[in-house]
């Protein structure tokens, strides 16, 4: 899977294209899978994290991914949890200023990672209540299965 960069303006598209309803239990277990069946097809070595708050309501890992992963999980979800925006639009918009985020944040970059994967749940009438978050593949491609899981999920929502 080859993908190029999105634009910040893309990037902005699909956070406001892809809020949800509603977001429950029985909704994170259904996104999770999707997103494991997604990543088993293309034999894809990533860990998937899904959280509501600070309760993690579904995570795997799949067949080459690490703990690496998981700790690149953690670094990116801190980057959405703090600028309510996936981590790969708070990274590229960094980018754009012609600097990155760990030059110019003042974040620790052991706590914190903008690098694309890790994507704000966002529900009707209540904003960011969550995130889904991939790991193990380069940014761009972890960012674009997330994408097309929620794409795939809201489908069935009748969103």
């Amino acid at each position: 899977m080859t993908t190029t960069s999105p634009t910040i303006s893309e990037l902005i598209a699909q956070e406001r294209r892809l809020t949800l309803p509603h977001f429950s239990y029985d909704d994170a277990f259904a996104l999770g899978s999707l997103l494991v069946a997604l990543a088993r097809e293309r034999h894809a070595p990533v860990a998937i994290d899904i959280r509501r708050g600070a309760q993690q309501l579904f995570h795997a890992a799949l067949p080459g991914s690490s703990a690496d992963n998981d700790a690149w999980i953690d670094r990116k979800r801190a980057v959405v949890e703090r600028y309510g925006e996936s981590s790969y639009l708070v990274g590229t918009r960094f980018r754009a200023k012609g600097t990155t985020f760990e030059e110019s944040s003042r974040l620790d970059p052991d706590a914190y990672a903008a690098h694309g994967g890790s994507f704000p749940i966002a529900v009707e009438g209540a904003g960011v209540i969550g995130t889904v978050t991939v790991s193990g593949l380069p940014q761009a491609e972890d960012h674009a299965m997330v994408v097309e899981a929620l794409e795939q999920f809201t489908a069935t929502l009748g969103n």
